[in-house]
């Protein structure tokens, strides 16, 4: 759930409970004991979701580092690759038969 939809979940919960309250026909205990009810209710999904989340950002933390990883090997096997063709065409070539 990003911000904006949990934003709105706080504002549909908060809305909701306003008007359970305004047409409730239950006596004042019994009404309190609902809104505590559905408070509890309303925390536990935000625990839930919370959980959920940061579930999902840790599977998104391991997929990035696994992939930054790849890179690296890659960007060290490629600078590799350069050094070594750079100390070969540094290296002075042996004369060959026809110039001897």
């Amino acid at each position: 759930m990003d911000k904006n939809g949990l934003s709105a979940f706080l504002l549909g919960l908060g809305v909701g409970v306003g008007i359970g309250i305004l047409f409730a026909p239950k006596s004042g205990e019994e009404t309190r004991e609902y809104i505590r009810s559905k408070a509890s209710e309303g925390g536990d999904l935000l625990k839930q979701r919370g959980a959920d989340l940061k579930q999902t950002a840790a599977e998104w933390v391991d997929k990035s580092k696994e992939t930054l990883n790849r890179q690296k090997e890659s960007l060290a096997d490629a600078v590799e690759a350069g050094k070594q063709a750079w100390r070969e065409a540094r290296e002075p070539q042996a004369p060959s038969e026809s110039q001897a």
